[in-house]
């Protein structure tokens, strides 16, 4: 397994739509277990292959306290979406940043799993909020684009700035929310 680099807003790559995966084999398997090594390490409770230059539609989540839950997610697909859910997220790709995003509070989405069996999973809450942010990525969307554009642009500068001054990472444990 392998720490794999984390894209970072504003990297164009991150706009970039992912492709259906045809195949479930064992290369696939293996980008399977660095993205969650990648997102334990990170820490993070949700990682799409885009975010690391991987353009399949592949993500993985944990969302368990202990990270002893990790859920694997290729080709997923929201079949139903309700109620709505205004949460702070934040997201290893736009580090140090927390917005408040309203998404749907509940969901059913189809995907295959880490062995290509198909499944279906209704999710609520934190899960749904956090399966919804890997699939924008998937999609070349951030959740900064949920964002007025006047606060996307002081998120970019913000980053940049950050950037230049050998800042990769914020410091951690300045916010309570969990990163996406």
């Amino acid at each position: 397994m392998a720490i794999l680099d984390i894209l970072h807003f504003p990297d164009p790559r991150l706009r970039t739509r992912a492709r259906q995966v045809d195949t479930v084999d064992e290369q696939l398997r293996t980008l399977v277990d660095d993205l969650l090594e990648t997102m334990y390490q990170a820490p993070g409770i949700g990682l799409a292959a885009t975010q690391v230059n991987v353009h399949q539609r592949v993500l993985v989540i944990d969302i368990s306290s202990e990270q002893d839950d990790p859920r694997v997610f290729i080709n997923p697909e929201i079949l139903e979406a309700e109620g709505h859910e205004e949460m702070d997220e934040g997201c290893l790709s736009v580090p140090g940043i927390y917005e408040r995003v309203q998404r749907a509070n509940r969901i059913r989405v189809q995907a295959l799993d880490r062995e290509g069996e198909p499944f279906e999973l209704e999710a609520e809450g934190l899960l749904a909020v956090c399966i919804q942010h890997e699939i924008d990525h998937l999609d070349g969307k951030l959740f900064v684009d949920y964002l007025s554009q006047l606060k996307r642009q002081r998120i970019r500068k913000k980053l940049e700035k950050q950037r230049r001054h050998g800042e990769d990472d914020p410091p951690s444990g300045q916010h309570a929310e969990p990163v996406i």
